[in-house]
């Protein structure tokens, strides 16, 4: 439910080109079937000109209440259509889990 709902706000607000809203909660100590721990790949031209804190600003904005009351963490990949296809489609990995007994 949470993982629609961000989409559905990315999707309006940044048109993306490309999506893709991973529930990362499983690699973490959270009970099964969390949707706490995001990873967001967002490619849009609406980020062409802007700094990378920007983009990220204009995601945090975007989910708010999002941030506020459901997501424990969020992983922002934000790229024009140029610098994706420089990346060849491919965003970073996501860490593992250092916290709770996992260390």
């Amino acid at each position: 439910m949470i993982q629609q709902k961000i989409e559905q706000k990315l999707k309006d607000v940044f048109s993306p080109s490309y999506l893709e809203v991973i529930n990362e909660s499983h690699m973490h100590n959270v009970p099964a079937g969390s949707e706490s721990h995001f990873k967001v790949i967002v490619v849009s031209e609406s980020f062409e000109g802007q700094r990378l804190i920007s983009r990220h600003r204009a995601i945090n904005t975007t989910l708010a209440d999002e941030l506020q009351n459901h997501i424990h963490a969020l992983a922002m990949h934000t790229y024009t259509d140029i610098e994706w296809q420089k990346e060849k489609g491919i965003a970073p990995d996501s860490p593992n889990c250092l916290g709770g007994n996992k260390r």
